[in-house]
């Protein structure tokens, strides 16, 4: 059997059925909604973890190739922890960066991209130039490689730098789609978190035009009076 066949199996026998249903309600798979024809096993994620952990020596390219392209969400996940895996072990090898940017409309739920694009992309780019994120976030055929954009600079932030994670969020400042205004919320909180100065040195000139999801999320650190000053629009007066 091959190594992709072997994992396959290996998350078709976690299978879960009432899991199945809380998780396609949770990730919208209804007509419409962002997930809309999702397909999930109800598998957990530290079930995954643990497949992806046992199998990743195994996998070929070609497996990994096959495995992303599957109708089962976990699948796909398991597919990126494996990548994961192998990228920490050869984190010099331009193939695993060339493979996840080859296959980001397989990479097409939010947990998907949070669990894998800083993970590959941002350490990839640690110290190297990072134009792709800025493309993707700015040029992005989806909102998903558009939260690639910002979510691959948790690599960076978690270095201490900021710059190019504020930069993106600006390209992003004014994004519709209340999952890219968590996202971007989030890297800032992120940000914050480590420079608060920095961070409202930031939002003093924008918070009042972003969208409120977004601002919300940045703020969520900060002491409740200044949090309600930025939310009532008096910050700084």
């Amino acid at each position: 059997m091959d190594a992709k066949d072997t994992v396959l199996q290996a998350m078709l026998s976690l299978e879960n059925e009432e899991q199945k249903a809380v998780l396609q309600r949770f990730f919208k798979t209804g007509k419409g909604q962002y997930g809309e024809g999702d397909v999930f096993l109800g598998v957990k994620v530290p079930q995954t973890r643990t497949v992806a952990k046992q199998y990743w020596k195994q996998c070929s390219i070609d497996d990994l190739d096959a495995l992303i392209r599957s109708p089962f969400h976990e699948v796909r996940l398991a597919a990126l922890l494996i990548l994961i895996q192998q990228f920490k072990h050869s984190p010099n090898d331009v193939r695993h960066v060339d493979f996840y940017l080859a296959n980001t409309a397989y990479i097409n739920n939010w947990d998907l991209v949070d669990l894998s694009c800083y993970e590959i992309l941002g350490h990839w780019l640690m110290y190297k130039e990072r134009s792709v994120l800025y493309d993707l976030a700015r040029d992005g055929k989806s909102i998903w490689e558009q939260r690639i954009g910002i979510v691959s600079c948790m690599a960076f932030v978690r270095n201490g730098q900021f710059d190019d994670c504020l930069a993106i969020a600006d390209i992003l400042l004014h994004h519709p789609h209340d999952l890219i205004q968590k996202a971007v919320g989030w890297l800032l909180r992120e940000v914050g978190k480590r420079d608060k100065q920095y961070l409202t040195t930031f939002l003093a000139t924008r918070y009042r035009s972003m969208p409120r999801t977004m601002l919300r999320y940045a703020i969520e650190k900060y002491p409740e009076n200044e949090r309600q000053q930025f939310l009532r629009g008096t910050f700084g007066q």
